[in-house]
């Protein structure tokens, strides 16, 4: 089975190119291949098919032609990702399959219009963030407060004061599951200057991730409702680098890297 290794600051992706739905992607196929022991190693992968060929997406294909198919590490499916995405995008441009330029991808979270050049940062729109209320974050004997946000895929996104680079992740925080029935990412900032946080994230079905753009966004939007701003550029500091979230008042826009970095055969 082909494959390719991809990342948008540091947040990994094995790319699974099956334009005429061919291969059975299975939950144990997944997390094989993004166990990083005895698999490839990814925080997800990204089955590459065209549209039309997916039922479940199949009211998109006038739209866009290409689906990204996203996967969690555990195998289990999701909505949308913000840097997935990205590097979906990266890969159809290097293999030939769209042009640089603006090209639309089809996700379970809706049609995305994506802006790449030949290379270098790829931008998405996100669309609008919808803000559902508050609700709360248990991790290390701390509550911690911050918005439920739809991405997508949802969101707790918590502005916090102690400094996130030295809580604990390697477990899930507590989260209400009256308010997250599917499960939650949950991103812990802080606010280190004007349009400018720190965010760590643990994502639902991965664990922590060197960086999420979703999550990024999410962040962004509650920083700055604390801030009581509406519009204007961020920048988001994650483990893997640097993001860059634009709100103007009606939707969201997401930017970075976006590499491949290694093809092959995977031996099943």
């Amino acid at each position: 089975m082909r494959f390719l290794k991809g990342h948008g600051t540091e947040n990994d992706f094995v790319i699974l190119p099956d334009p005429d739905n061919e291969l059975d992607v299975t939950a144990a196929l997944v997390a094989a291949l993004c166990e990083r022991r005895s698999g490839i190693g990814a925080d997800g992968v990204l089955h590459v098919v065209r549209t039309k060929l997916c039922p479940e997406v199949a009211d998109q294909a006038d739209r866009a032609e290409w689906f990204m198919d996203y996967r969690n590490a555990d195998g289990s499916m999701a909505e949308m990702c913000g840097n997935g995405v990205r590097v979906f995008v990266r890969y159809l441009i290097d293999a030939g399959l769209a042009g640089p330029g603006e090209l639309a991808v089809a996700t379970r979270g809706g049609v995305k219009r994506v802006q790449a050049g030949v290379e270098g940062d790829v931008s998405v729109d996100m669309g609008p963030a919808r803000v559902h209320g508050e609700s709360v974050a248990n991790l290390g004997g701390h509550e911690y407060g911050g918005l439920h946000i739809d991405m997508g895929n949802p969101h707790l996104a918590c502005v916090i004061g102690d400094p996130v680079a030295q809580l604990d992740l390697t477990h899930q925080p507590g989260f209400d599951p009256g308010d997250f029935p599917s499960g939650v990412n949950i991103e812990l900032i802080n606010a280190v200057g004007p349009r400018r946080v720190v965010m760590r994230v643990y994502e639902r079905g991965s664990g922590e991730t060197r960086s999420c753009g979703t999550g990024a966004v999410a962040s962004v939007v509650a920083a700055a409702r604390l801030a009581g701003e509406e519009t204007g550029t961020w920048s988001v500091e994650v483990l893997g680098g640097t993001l860059t979230v634009v709100l103007d008042g009606t939707t969201t826009h997401l930017a970075g890297p976006a590499v491949i970095v290694a093809s092959g055969d995977y031996l099943t």
